[in-house]
C-alpha cells in the first residue's frame, strides 16, 4: 500500500492551478500541498492540514465520486493514454494515520452549550468545530451509535464501521457529551433544550423517510425500501431473485450489498435511459455480477415481482413511446428512488418553516427561521454526499460560533 501511494505520489505534477483542487473538490483540499508534505516525510503535517480543512478527509477519501471531482481533473489523466492520479488513495493512507494521534487544540471554555441533533456528517463537522472554539457541546442521536447516514446508509465494504468508532472515540476525547437512542421531537422537545440552558441547537437529522413510488402493491411483504434495507440487511430474506427499483449510487449499494448477503440474481431497473450513478459504482456493479436494465418505469408490485413499462427513447433522451407493461418475476423488491426528512421535530415545536418537501428553510449561513436554531446537512439539502454536507457545515459552524459569542 505505501509504495503504491509514494508512487502515485511522486507523479504529481505540481501544477499552478491545480483543477483537482480549485475545480474539482468541493472543499478546496490543497493536493498539491498534501502530496509536497507527504513526499518531504511531513505525514503529520499534511494530515493536520487535511483534518483541520475537512474533519471527514479519511470518509471523504473513501466515498466521494472522486471520478468527477479530484481524480476527474486531474491533468495527468487528460492526458493522451495518461491515468489520474488516485488522489484518495494518498489522502486516505495521509489521514489514516494522523488521525488517532491527532490532538485537537481547543480554546478556553465559553461556557456556552450546544445542542446537535444527528450524528452524520454534518453534525460531527459542527460538533468538532464548535468544541475547538471553546463550546459545550452534547450530541443526540436516535441510533445507538454515531455515524448517521454513514453508519447505516453507506454498505460497510465501501465504509468500514471501524472507522467511524474512532470518530465516536475522537470527540468523546474532545470533551463531547451523546445522548444516544434519543430522538428529540419524542420525550424531549426543542423548547426543552433551550430551557436546559442550551444556548444555540443545531440540527443535522438527515433525510431518512422512503419517498414512495405511489403505485399499488408499496405495502406487500415482498416490497421494502432502501434507506430501512441498508440499516440492517441481516434481518431481512429476500430469496434468489431481488429486484431494485432506482439507478442511483444508493441503489447500486443495495444491490451490492444484496449480492453479498447471498442472493445470486440481482437486478437493478433504471426509469429512464440515463443512469444516475457514477461510472465507477457502475462498474463495481458490473463485476458483482448485476443486471441493470434501462428505460422500465414501476407500475405496481405484486407477490410475483414488479410490474414495470418499457419506455422508448431518442438519441437526444426524450421519450418516444410506452409500452404494454410486463411483470418481471422476483422473490423481492427494493425501492431506492432517494429519501426525505422525517417531521417529528418540526411537528412538536414552533416557528421552524420547511419548504413544501418538508426540508427545513435556512439563510446562506444555516439559520433557521427560529433565533438560536440552526440546521445544515441533507435535512436541508437534500439527500446529498458527505463532502457537500462537510463543507456547508464548515459555514455553519462559523455563524453558530459568531452566534453564541455575541449573546
Amino acid at each position: 500500500m505505501a509504495v503504491h501511494v509514494i508512487n502515485e505520489a511522486r507523479r504529481c505534477l505540481q501544477c499552478k492551478k491545480p483543477l483537482c483542487q480549485l475545480k474539482g473538490c468541493p472543499i478546496k483540499t490543497n493536493v498539491p500541498e498534501m502530496i509536497r508534505l507527504f513526499l518531504d516525510g511531513k505525514t503529520q503535517e499534511a494530515g493536520k492540514m487535511l483534518f483541520e480543512n475537512n474533519p471527514l478527509s479519511i470518509v471523504c477519501s473513501l466515498v466521494c465520486d472522486h471520478e468527477n471531482q479530484c481524480e476527474g481533473n486531474c491533468i495527468q489523466g487528460k492526458r493522451k493514454e495518461g491515468a489520474a492520479i488516485q488522489i484518495p488513495n494518498i489522502e486516505h493512507y495521509i489521514s489514516d494515520s494522523y488521525f488517532d494521534r491527532a490532538i485537537i487544540e481547543r480554546k478556553p471554555d465559553t461556557g456556552k452549550k450546544v445542542a446537535i441533533i444527528g450524528s452524520g456528517p454534518a453534525g460531527i463537522t459542527i460538533a468538532v468545530k464548535l468544541a475547538a472554539c471553546g463550546h459545550r457541546i452534547t450530541i443526540f442521536e436516535r441510533m445507538d451509535k454515531i455515524g448517521g447516514m454513514m453508519r447505516y446508509g453507506i454498505p460497510a465494504f465501501r465504509l468500514p464501521r471501524k472507522i467511524i468508532d474512532r470518530y465516536q472515540a475522537k470527540l468523546r476525547e474532545m470533551g463531547i457529551h451523546f445522548r444516544p437512542n434519543t430522538a428529540i421531537g419524542g420525550t424531549i422537545h426543542l423548547d426543552d433544550l433551550f430551557k436546559d440552558g442550551y444556548d444555540a441547537v443545531f440540527i443535522g437529522t438527515g433525510v431518512w423517510r422512503p419517498r414512495s413510488t405511489g403505485c399499488k402493491g408499496e405495502s406487500l411483504g415482498n416490497v421494502h425500501y432502501a434507506i430501512d434495507y441498508l440499516r440492517n440487511p441481516e434481518a431481512y430474506e429476500l430469496g434468489d431473485n431481488v429486484a431494485i427499483i432506482g439507478a442511483g449510487n444508493s441503489a447500486i449499494d443495495v444491490a451490492r450489498t444484496v449480492v453479498r448477503m447471498g442472493s445470486p440474481n440481482v437486478t437493478l431497473y433504471a426509469r429512464r435511459q440515463r443512469i444516475a450513478a457514477s461510472q465507477r459504482e457502475l462498474d463495481y456493479a458490473a463485476v458483482d455480477g448485476i443486471d441493470i436494465q434501462q428505460g422500465m418505469a414501476i407500475k405496481e408490485f405484486t407477490e410475483q415481482g414488479p410490474v414495470l413499462t418499457p419506455r422508448i427513447y431518442d438519441e437526444e433522451g426524450n421519450l418516444i413511446r410506452e409500452e404494454e407493461p410486463v411483470l418481471m418475476p422476483a422473490d423481492s423488491t427494493i425501492i431506492a428512488i432517494s429519501q426525505g426528512p422525517k417531521d417529528r421535530i418540526v411537528s412538536t415545536t414552533h416557528d421552524l418553516q420547511v419548504t413544501d418537501s418538508g426540508l427545513l428553510v435556512v439563510d446562506e449561513d444555516g439559520r433557521t427561521t427560529r433565533e438560536g436554531v440552526f440546521s445544515g446537512g441533507d435535512v436541508v439539502a437534500g439527500a446529498k454526499n458527505v463532502v457537500l454536507a462537510v463543507t456547508y457545515s464548515q459555514r455553519v459552524a462559523k455563524a453558530i460560533d459568531e452566534y453564541l459569542m455575541s449573546k
